[in-house]
């Protein structure tokens, strides 16, 4: 016999002696031994499932954590972006006069032509992007209408012909929507 095994044995009778064993002696311990295996099993389970759970909670805690940490990260730079745009807008005003634009020296234009492409690279890589409009459907969600316009072609029906002032998003979010005149056919 074991140290455990007799451990349980004195545990049920701590005056019975080693060498008087009795067959009834032998199947109560048995069946203490059982219970306690059973029991030990079953707790065993307990804590394997309770420490699985715990383990599950733990991964999906950190995954949550991680998706929280990319969508702030995503958006951390939104309020200064949005405080750019009006600086991107001045610059598409500026540059789409083309009468003053061409009347500015060469050097000047392209000095400045650098400066906003670099401005719209270092914005297009924090995850701003214009809104398409010109020959898209009209869209509330993305675009403003400030006026609609007849159109001889049926196909240009509530499609942008003309945009105003830009829009834009960030990583996927409107920021601005892009104010537009829409076509309306009359047929």
């Amino acid at each position: 016999m074991n140290d455990e095994t007799n451990e349980i044995k004195y545990d049920m009778d701590e005056n019975i002696d080693d060498s008087v064993i009795t067959e009834e002696t032998a199947v109560q311990t048995v069946k203490v031994l059982k219970e306690k295996l059973k029991k030990a099993l079953a707790e065993r389970s307990e804590y394997l499932n309770g420490w699985q759970r715990a383990k599950a909670d733990l991964l999906n805690a950190r995954k949550r954590d991680e998706e929280e940490k990319r969508e702030y990260i995503k958006f951390a730079n939104e309020r200064m972006i949005e405080d750019l745009l009006p600086v991107l807008q001045s610059f598409d005003m500026a540059m789409g006069n083309k009468e003053a634009w061409e009347k500015a020296d060469k050097n000047w234009r392209i000095g400045v032509e650098y400066i906003y492409s670099q401005l719209t690279k270092a914005l297009s890589d924090n995850g701003l992007e214009e809104i398409k409009a010109i020959g898209e459907n009209f869209d509330h969600s993305l675009h403003d209408a400030s006026s609609y316009e007849i159109v001889s072609d049926k196909n240009m029906d509530n499609k942008v012909i003309a945009v105003i002032n830009k829009g834009y998003k960030l990583n996927g979010k409107i920021l601005i929507p892009a104010k537009v005149k829409v076509g309306e056919f009359k047929g």
